[in-house]
């Protein structure tokens, strides 16, 4: 799988960009807490979430918990904060081109579908993406935070920016958190480009109205895929080159992931997996800030 450019290139390509974004500001602490009542945009729910059973959040990110629930609660065991990690060169947060953080529509769970003026549709294995933040410090559940998402699409490309897909806005979206903390997205799983482990994206903003104005970031990083995973995904179709590039990299390797800033080749960033391609997957993953 081959693209006329770039795709992410680390820390240090994309110093620039987070410098512009302030992207290390914390929460301002018990004043998230006030804004719990906060929901996810209702208007976009035609995403059907995968029948996959849904692990618990673990005793720590990425890791699942014993327990059968599948709500998040503010008695899950400490995150830690999660590993700073570049944005990339394709946010779409306007810090590197488009915006679409202020475009109505972004709110949603269903990523799959383009909206607005765009009517794109992204092709792959169906995957949900719930994510539980917390206030690491304090262990306790961010609601009323929000979340911005985005990731490539089957074929490694990412919409708004690879040529083929310019014109597309899909696999991106925001959803606010509810009062455990969680949000949940329903989108493909992405593929695996030359020089990258799997992964997703993802913005922490103190407020949905923080998060649409594009405003100040409070925490950005990336989720993994479990590697086992990804193999079963990438022997079907629609993922051309996909298994090539997953053998060519590791956890370890990646540029991200495995940048030396001690987070042990990504496991904190881990997503705990659970699914199956016939029915899709579910990834869990606790973001602590």
């Amino acid at each position: 799988m081959t693209h006329p450019h770039e795709h992410d290139l680390g820390l240090v390509h994309d110093l620039g960009i987070l410098r512009r974004r302030n992207v290390l500001r914390p929460f301002a602490g018990a004043g998230i807490a006030a804004l719990a009542g906060c929901a996810a945009d209702s208007t976009d729910i035609a995403g059907t979430p995968s029948r996959a059973t849904t692990p618990t959040a673990g005793t720590s990110a990425g890791t699942p918990s014993s327990s059968s629930s599948s709500t998040a609660s503010t008695s899950a065991a400490c995150a830690e904060e999660i590993p700073e990690e570049t944005a990339g060169p394709f946010p779409g947060d306007g810090s590197n081109g488009p915006n679409v953080l202020t475009t109505s529509g972004i709110v949603r769970r269903d990523l799959t579908k383009s909206f607005g003026s765009a009517s794109g549709v992204a092709k792959g294995v169906p995957l949900t993406v719930e994510l539980v933040v917390q206030e690491s410090a304090k262990c306790t559940a961010l609601a009323g935070a929000a979340v911005y998402v985005w990731h490539c699409d089957a074929q490694g490309r990412y919409s708004m920016y690879d040529d083929e897909i310019s014109g597309e806005n899909y696999l991106r979206g925001v959803q606010a958190t509810d009062a455990q903390g969680k949000v949940t997205f329903t989108t493909i799983f992405p593929a695996a480009y030359d020089g990258r482990w799997p992964h997703i994206h993802f913005e922490v903003y103190a407020s949905l109205s923080e998060a649409t104005a594009a405003g100040k970031i409070s925490a950005t990083s990336q989720l993994a895929l479990p590697e086992e995973t990804c193999k079963t995904v990438y022997a079907t179709s629609g993922y051309d080159g996909s298994t090539q590039n997953l053998a060519r990299t590791s956890l370890q390797r990646d540029m991200v992931f495995g940048d030396g800033d001690g987070d042990d080749g990504g496991v904190r960033q881990l997503a705990a997996v659970t699914g199956s391609v016939q029915e899709g997957y579910v990834a869990r993953l606790t973001v602590g800030v």
